[in-house]
């Protein structure tokens, strides 16, 4: 009986102060954005309410099963303090806003400013919609706008996502967050870490502007712009993206890269690694298809690799288009290279129409007139021919048609041999080069002689080293000893229409003669670029011409082209320098036809990228 009653008189209170001047007048404690606000609505079904003396204004505190509405927005908390003259509402208590039938927020408190529509919510805070749940300690909710604010750290989660961040903005009408600051994004395809993202809980989409790194099973892929699809996998990056595997490192100013299909395209100063193999694949443009392991480089396309640790020696492949292979079976690749291929290496050089090298087998194969120098000293031509590498250096050559081999030997004479087929053999040896260089302290101080101040290298061998440091024990020096591979031709067998030119010489390195043989087979030994011990086979035709005797006309056999200009250099091949293939007014040039003859189909995988 008596709650009755002091609710009677409560609400007998409230009814005289909303009918007094003061309560009539349009006063609000933040300002409405247009015109006059709608008044926040009292629902019934509260415990008690008690007004509050405040001057000039209507207050009043309302207790249990609290409920407000105001446009289609409802309330509800444990204990409001309603401000009718400001429409601001202060709400403690299982505070709960309802929007709709899409949006719902609970936090322990909230100031609800009824003229801007803005809720301030504390506490531990959960907004929700159909796409996501938002939980944080501070929200400010824009309800004009449908805009979210939290400044404090963040965690959200929708169907497939984990997002937190220490800010983050929501616009609850397009579904899209703004994070900021200690970013991450969590599924089950990987996580996502940024200084900010945009990120859609529609579409599903992050965009991030600023340093992004998303890690994986398979790897890692960071960039500093660009587009992440949760659902699908699919990243789309700008502004230098690098996609890293266990075997790879993909690196462009461009990445689009699919982990469901493990399909990656580069573009713009592509950086290729393969860790694994010491491999690195430059190039405008790549795709690699990671399921099927193929690699496809256009554009400025070039291969390195590192050919030998012990002296440091890297093989370089350049072409227009450079395909690889990878043979997950039995962990080898296969390199394809096609169109105007150059290949350089320090005791190596070449050039052909197509090239394949399988590390299967350690094979290199050459098509459509294919030359390879070796040392310096010899030059080796064919229709096709076929290296097989042992530690990464030539060990045999098999060169078929129209095969044609030059060797310069100490005395600057070419040695050459003809035939149908050939086949050489090389040897390889590493030896100790000792360089001895003076310092730059004894430049200084005007220890050395005139002709010494001059930068000098001085190669010797480690028997006379200790007499050249001794004859410069006054003068300070600095001695560097480097390893170097050392190649030789060993051994040639040609078969079918064998021809030869060879000069003779003695002991003591003078020239004899010069041999000119024809035969249907030979077998010819070489000493250090010198001929030795010859087999010939087949009624060979044999002339020893004497020195006094020899011509111009028969040094050389029919087709004999000395193409040392033709050499690639490093630049070339790393594209900083123009091929002298390309070089107008080049004698020495062979044009390479724009439809070369294709390779051999069991030499060719298909293509499945």
């Amino acid at each position: 009986m008596v709650r009755s009653l002091t609710r009677l008189f409560g609400c007998f209170g409230l009814l005289v102060l909303l009918l007094s001047p003061g309560a009539r007048a349009q006063v609000g404690g933040m300002p409405g954005r247009s015109g006059a606000a709608d008044k926040v609505e009292l629902l019934s079904g509260a415990d008690s309410l008690v007004g509050i003396t405040v001057p000039g204004q209507v207050v009043r505190k309302i207790y249990n099963n609290v409920r407000f509405r105001q446009k289609g927005v409802l309330m509800f908390c444990d204990l409001a303090i309603q401000n009718v003259t400001t429409n601001v509402i202060e709400a403690y208590g299982n505070v709960r806003l309802v929007q709709g039938d899409t949006i719902s927020v609970r936090s322990d408190t909230m100031f609800y400013y009824g003229n801007t529509r803005q809720a301030n919510l504390r506490g531990r805070v959960t907004m929700r919609d159909r796409k996501m749940t938002l939980t944080t300690s501070q929200l400010d909710y824009d309800m004009l706008s449908g805009m979210a604010y939290y400044p404090k750290p963040g965690r959200i989660v929708d169907k497939e996502n984990v997002l937190t961040s220490r800010e983050g903005y929501y616009d609850t009408r397009i579904k899209q967050f703004i994070f900021r600051q200690n970013v991450r994004l969590v599924n089950t395809k990987g996580t996502l870490t940024a200084d900010s993202l945009l990120y859609n809980s529609n579409t599903r989409i992050a965009t991030f502007q600023g340093p992004t790194r998303i890690t994986n099973k398979d790897g890692v892929l960071t960039s500093v712009a660009g587009q992440y699809n949760t659902t699908t996998g699919i990243s789309n990056f700008q502004r230098r993206a690098t996609v890293e595997t266990p075997k790879y490192r993909l690196t462009g100013d461009s990445l689009y890269y699919d982990n469901t299909t493990e399909l990656g395209i580069a573009k713009g100063n592509v950086l290729m690694v393969a860790k694994d193999r010491k491999a690195i694949i430059l190039g405008d443009h790549v795709r690699y298809n990671g399921k099927n392991g193929i690699s496809r480089v256009t554009g400025h396309a070039v291969a390195k690799s590192l050919a030998n640790e012990t002296t440091n020696d890297t093989l370089y492949l350049r072409a227009d288009t450079l395909f690889s292979f990878d043979n997950k079976v039995n962990n080898t690749r296969r390199f394809l290279a096609q169109k105007n291929v150059f290949v350089f290496k320090s005791d190596l050089q070449s050039k052909c129409d197509s090239l394949i090298y399988s590390t299967a087998d350690s094979t290199i194969y050459f098509y459509k007139k294919p030359i390879v120098w070796s040392q310096n000293k010899y030059q080796m031509e064919a229709d096709s021919m076929r290296a097989l590498l042992k530690n990464n250096v030539i060990n045999t050559m098999f060169m078929k048609g129209k095969s044609f081999v030059i060797s310069l030997d100490t005395l600057k004479n070419f040695n050459q041999i003809k035939g149908r087929t050939i086949t050489a053999y090389f040897s390889t040896k590493i030896a100790s080069v000792t360089t001895v260089t003076p310092t730059a302290q004894a430049t200084k101080t005007g220890i050395q002689s005139t002709k010494q101040t001059r930068p000098a290298s001085v190669s010797t061998s480690a028997a006379s080293l200790a007499k050249v440091v001794s004859n410069r024990a006054t003068k300070p020096v600095s001695v560097t000893v480097t390893q170097q591979e050392k190649t030789t031709i060993d051994r040639v067998i040609v078969e079918g229409n064998g021809q030869s030119i060879y000069y003779a010489v003695d002991e003591k390195n003078r020239m004899i003669g010069l041999n000119h043989v024809e035969c249907s087979r030979m077998n010819i030994e070489f000493n250090d670029t010198k001929v030795g011990q010859i087999r010939f086979y087949g009624q060979p035709d044999a002339q020893l011409v004497p020195p006094s005797e020899i011509t111009d006309d028969i040094k050389q056999l029919d087709g004999f082209r000395w193409r040392d200009a033709e050499k690639p250099t490093k630049g070339q091949v790393l594209w900083v320098e123009t091929p002298p293939a390309e070089q107008a007014g080049n004698k020495n040039s062979i044009k390479i036809k724009p439809k070369p003859k294709p390779l051999p189909k069991k030499l060719v995988p298909k293509l499945n990228t």
